[in-house]
């Protein structure tokens, strides 16, 4: 795992035109940058190439960055920007419950170790992706970057261009939406 200092060291220097530093931080930030992409766009191939785009949109605009600011929170705002184009593109929220969601932390215990306890947890996987697909593509979003990757309000408030005060607002309406969703199905009774 890269230190802050390592992070700091590569950036300068692919800011100066070193390919093989950028290379590193490529391969420091291809799996939580393909796994916001993949959540987003819920499709292997299009999370793939959204990677690479927004990889190459970071190197082409890496004069823009802002070193006062956390470099994870630029890669996944360029990350997450482009899918949400990609989304309007498509014109459909093309969210299938074929392909399940990597687990969330809170989905994994010591009682899911066994068979029992993997199959509660794979239908908890489902539910979850379900449940999900309900919400609007900005609750979505918002809820993803908040839940599994633990930004705060003010990083996803960067990372979306605009302001804590809609996120916060987006997370309450989400959560409602999803109890309400969870209702629906029958959950919570």
């Amino acid at each position: 795992m890269q230190t802050i200092n390592q992070e700091a060291l590569w950036l300068e220097q692919a800011r100066q035109g070193d390919k093989a530093s950028f290379g590193k931080l490529i391969e420091a930030y291809q799996g939580p940058v393909f796994n916001l992409a993949y959540r987003m766009l819920n499709d292997a191939r299009e999370a793939e190439e959204a990677a690479q785009e927004a990889f190459i949109r970071a190197y082409t605009r890496l004069e823009s960055y802002n070193p006062a600011h956390k470099f994870s929170t630029w890669m996944l705002s360029i990350t997450s920007n482009y899918c949400i184009d990609l989304i309007r593109k498509r014109r459909a929220l093309l969210l299938s419950i074929d392909e399940p969601l990597p687990a969330h932390p809170a989905l994994m215990s010591e009682k899911s170790q066994g068979p029992e306890g993997q199959a509660v947890r794979a239908e908890q996987e489902v539910m979850v992706q379900r449940l999900l697909q309900t919400l609007p593509e900005e609750y979505r979003e918002t809820v993803v970057l908040r839940y599994w990757y633990d930004m705060s309000y003010e990083e996803i408030a960067e990372a979306m261009d605009t302001s804590v005060s809609a996120i916060k607002s987006r997370l309450f309406r989400a959560r409602r939406d999803l109890a309400e969703a969870g209702l629906a199905m029958g959950l919570g009774n």
